[in-house]
């Protein structure tokens, strides 16, 4: 089983890793600010992760970890 590690004090929230995921499972936390300021995203379903790791690649900030 894959598991997604997002480093919330390093996400900007700018939601490329959202649009980037194929099943739809990470979102923006809007609800939680980070020591930045900036909501972090989030996943909603960890057993859903595929581990295609299109999040980490396309995370500017290097902010998501992906391991099978």
């Amino acid at each position: 089983m894959a598991k997604v590690t997002i480093f919330e004090d390093t996400c900007k929230g700018c939601g490329l890793c959202t649009s980037a995921c194929p099943k739809k499972i990470l979102e923006i936390n809007k609800g939680k600010l980070n020591a930045k300021g900036y909501h972090p995203a989030g996943i909603t379903d960890q057993d859903a992760c595929i581990a295609c790791a299109a999040c980490a690649r396309i995370c500017p900030d290097v902010a998501i970890e992906i391991e099978k």
